[in-house]
């Protein structure tokens, strides 16, 4: 059984749970904190792709929507249409994706994944699920579910954007979109 935090055992003491903690560190400090750790480990486990995170981005999109034209996942994830160009050219290099002729219109191209994208974008995602299980691995595993469960009902409140993949890709993408 995991030893009960400060704030838990104060709460079940039935003293408030700050008062065990010390004073707030506020709410921006402990988001700028676990962004900034969570970017540092879902860099390193994506560091095989190219473009890293912006990269997984761009695959997992592929991989679990229908195949979206280049245009239509430049504008998606929030990444510049040259950019973009050149990512999408390296990812048919490495056989992770192919652009397909779109039968709807000739002069359109659908980014498609490939089996070994597919393969790849697996073992990538077991990796980022370790990265995330391991940067809350000081909470116990049910403060874990209610955690992610709370941030996803926050983050759905405050955004219009139906697409996690293009939040996710345009908070970590420069201004500039490169």
């Amino acid at each position: 059984m995991p030893t009960p935090t400060p704030a838990h055992q104060a709460a079940q003491d039935g003293a408030p749970a700050a008062a065990a903690a010390g004073p707030s560190l506020g709410l921006s400090w402990s988001l700028v904190a676990l962004l900034r750790e969570w970017s540092t480990r879902v860099d390193a486990a994506t560091e095989e792709l190219p473009q890293g995170m912006r990269g997984y981005q761009v695959l997992r999109v592929v991989v679990h929507d229908s195949p979206p034209t280049q245009a239509a996942l430049a504008a998606r994830l929030g990444i510049d249409r040259t950019v973009m160009t050149y990512l999408i050219d390296s990812y048919v290099e490495c056989g992770l994706v192919e652009r397909q002729q779109d039968p709807a219109d000739r002069r359109a191209r659908r980014i498609v994944a490939t089996a070994h994208g597919r393969k790849v974008l697996a073992g990538v995602d077991v990796r980022v699920a370790a990265a995330e299980e391991d940067l809350l691995s000081g909470l116990p595993p049910e403060d874990r579910v209610l955690f992610r469960e709370l941030l996803e009902r926050a983050a759905r409140g405050v955004t219009q954007d139906d697409d996690p993949c293009g939040v996710v890709a345009r908070a970590t993408t420069p201004p500039d979109g490169r």
